[in-house]
């Protein structure tokens, strides 16, 4: 199954690329899991996902914890810390 990806703000310009769609591998089962996996993928997703404790993550359009089960997610969007005033 294809799962699209999603990145926002800095984590899309360190990774560069706004958005992809991928199959991940057997054994990605949670946020945590798939968070570990694009962290191997490149110099890119190192820098980006270097401190992956901040990343804030969404499974079809609604925010979860790392430990959140991926399974059937079409869409999975990744943010750097929310900031305002």
């Amino acid at each position: 199954m294809t799962t699209r990806l999603i990145y926002f703000a800095w984590v899309r310009e360190r990774i560069g690329v706004p958005e992809e769609d991928v199959n991940l591998p057997a054994g990605i089962e949670t946020v945590a899991d798939l968070l570990r996996w694009l962290k191997s993928r490149g110099e890119g997703y190192e820098h980006a996902l270097q401190y992956p404790d901040v990343i804030r993550v969404a499974i079809n359009q609604e925010h979860v914890e790392h430990r959140e089960k991926i399974a059937g997610a079409r869409e999975i969007a990744l943010f750097p810390p929310m900031t305002g005033g």
